[in-house]
This record gives structure tokens, sequence and C-alpha cells, in this order.
């Protein structure tokens, strides 16, 4: 059952009025100015901390030149993937030499129309099982490595958060493991394949793109870790609630203030930041005042 939220009186199905029969208090009214100045401070209190949000972000992206090579770096990777990063060359009594360059799109080709069925019953061999198992850790090693680079990139938006450091480390390292692993089982695939089938299979190998691409991991790596030891600088911008720095309003409410003096310290803090803004505005009238009596004087004299 409700109660009047002033004298407590309880209220039944038949006290359809607006106003408490005990009290008289308006019942829909009653508290607004309280409710309105509460979420009027919430909205200021949560426009403060995506504030600081925001000047993370910033600082994360262009808060000096280290920071754009970073993005820079953080994106050669994904460029770095069209270069050849895998070639290999067969022939046959039936097929002409043919040369294949595998880079970012054809893996994408070989993904899409891969035979996984196929795939795995040449894992299964004994032949050349191994070589077919190498061939897909190889693969799946360089499509990680990727991921771990696209994810890197997204967490710079993160970069200057109290985990920026360790976030940034931990996917650098996992995205350059990963494309290591990938180089590995790749040369294993040529070496078994060239060796099983050396009429057919002339030629496998890791290409030079793939060493350039992880070349682009260590140097994104190696600036991270320069970052990590100078620091970014960010620039907070000065927020207020209620006329009140957002730091010290934080502050107030977790060590439990209540209501009534926050609000008096809200009025206080307006009062002097608009007697502040009087004094400058005056001030600075009475410097333009001074300007153009000189101005006059000057020219009065001529």
């Amino acid at each position: 059952m409700a109660k009047c939220p002033k004298c407590g009186r309880k209220l039944t199905l038949f006290d359809w009025k607006p106003n408490c029969p005990g009290c008289g208090v308006n019942l829909v009214y009653y508290g607004m100015e309280e409710r309105l100045m509460a979420e009027a401070d919430a909205a200021e209190a949560e426009h403060a901390r995506t504030q600081k949000r925001m000047d993370r972000l910033k600082a994360s992206f262009i808060n000096s030149p280290l920071t754009i090579i970073r993005i820079i770096l953080s994106v050669l990777p994904i460029a770095a993937l069209m270069l050849p990063l895998a070639s290999i060359s067969y022939s046959g009594p039936f097929i002409s030499a043919t040369s294949t360059q595998i880079n970012a799109i054809k893996i994408y080709e070989i993904v899409s129309g891969i035979d996984f069925d196929g795939l795995f019953t040449m894992m299964g061999s004994g032949v050349v099982g191994s070589s077919f198992t190498g061939y897909l850790v190889s693969l799946v090693g360089i499509l990680l490595s990727l991921v771990f680079v696209i994810v890197s990139l997204v967490m710079l938006t993160m970069s200057c958060g109290k985990l920026g450091n360790v976030r940034n480390f931990t996917f650098n390292i996992l995205a350059i493991a990963s494309a290591v692993v990938s180089v590995v089982f790749y040369n294993q695939f040529a070496t078994g394949i060239t060796g099983v089938f050396p009429d057919f299979v002339t030629e496998a190998s890791v290409g030079w793109g793939a060493y350039v691409y992880i070349g682009t991991l260590v140097a994104l790596f190696g600036i991270n870790i320069v970052l990590a030891v100078k620091g970014i600088d960010v620039k907070y911008k000065q927020c207020y609630v209620g006329g009140i720095p957002a730091e010290e309003y934080f502050e107030l409410v977790e060590k439990g203030t209540d209501t009534e003096t926050l609000h008096a310290m809200m009025a206080e803090a307006l009062s002097k930041m608009e007697a502040d803004k009087k004094a400058k505005e005056d001030a600075e009238a009475e410097e333009l005042k001074a300007k153009l009596d000189e101005a006059e004087k000057e020219t009065a004299e001529k």
C-alpha cells in the first residue's frame, strides 16, 4: 500500500485526489524539485565521466607524433598481408608449369573454397599427413595473427586506460607468435610436400612478404614499449557538477556526503563562479574603456 512521501499516511484506493488527505501535500509534485536536481547532478556527473573517456581516446591517437606513428604501424601489418607471403610451384605431364603467389586475397580464396573433408583425409595419410597438418596450422596461424592485429587496432581506443599497455603488449605478442608459427609450419609443409612429390611440386617456400609482415608487427610492439616507458600525458578537460569540480564531487559522494550538504556547496560554488565571471567582465570592460580613453586622447592631441 502506498504512503504519503511527506507525512507517511497510508493511502487507500479511495484516496484518488492528488492531495494527501492527511497533510494536504500534492502527491504528484511533492519532491519534484529535488528529483530534478538529482537528475541534473546525475547528468553532469555522467558527462564528466564521458569527457574523461573522450580525453583518453583523443590522447591515444593524436597526443604526440609517437601515437600517430603507432596508428600507422597498426595499419601497416594489414597492408603487408597483400605482399607475397608464400609461393608454390608445380607441374606435371598433363599440367603446365604453374607458380602461385599466396597473399591475403589468395588466402581468402583458399579458405572460402577449401575442401575440409579432403584436407582431413590428407592429414590422416601416413605419407603426406604431417605436411598437410603443417599446411592447416600455417593457415590458421596467419588468420589468427590477422585477428589479433585487428583487435589490437580496436584496443588502441582504450590504450590510456589502466590495462592499456597490458592489452597492447598481449595482442602484439600473440600476433607475432601466430605469424612465426605460420611461417614455421609452412616451411614444414613445403619441405614435406616437395620431398614426397619432387617431380610434381617443384618449389614451395615462404615469401619475403611474410618477413615484412612480421617486421611491421615487431615495429608496432616496439613503439608500444616506447610509449609505455615514455608515458602518454592525457590532458583532461575540467568538468563541473553543479559548480563543484568533478573530481571533488566524486570524492564527496564516495565519502557519503548528504544531498543537502552537496547542494549547499553547489550553490556556494555557483555563486563564486558567477562572482568571478562578473569580476572578469568588469575588468575587461575597464580595460576596454581605458584603451578607448587613450585612443580618444591621442586623437585629440593630433
